[in-house]
């Protein structure tokens, strides 16, 4: 082996080992700029993955709730399904107008705010 190879390689007297400050360095380097990207990065995945999921188990809640309206309602109404069809479509088209008049009303409420602001 050699000469140094006998010899144990030691911190000098005034403080750490220069390789052990450099690593330090390094890991903390990278460490913040993991902790500044993909930290961020995995949260707004997840956001868009539960959220996705989330959307597609409230649509598919919904289709099968008015399946089952539609099928009360033409159970609890005599005639033909047609008719069924007729009373749901009727409550989802009151249902709407009704928040399209809030909707409207909170718009102009929004804007005599932004008016009165000026």
């Amino acid at each position: 082996m050699g000469p140094t190879a006998d010899r144990e390689l030691k911190a000098p007297p005034g403080g750490r080992d220069w390789t052990v400050q450099t690593a330090d360095a390094i890991e903390s380097a990278v460490a913040a700029v993991r902790d500044k990207t993909a930290v961020p990065l995995t949260t707004v995945a997840r956001v868009v993955v539960y959220g996705l999921l989330a959307a597609v188990l409230g649509v598919t809640v919904a289709v099968l709730l008015t399946i089952g309206l539609v099928r009360a309602v033409d159970v609890s109404i005599p005639g033909d399904v047609w008719s069924a069809y007729l009373t749901v479509g009727g409550i989802f088209t009151l249902a709407g107008a009704l928040l399209l008049r809030k909707a409207a009303a909170s718009s102009r409420q929004v804007r005599k705010e932004a008016v009165s602001r000026e």
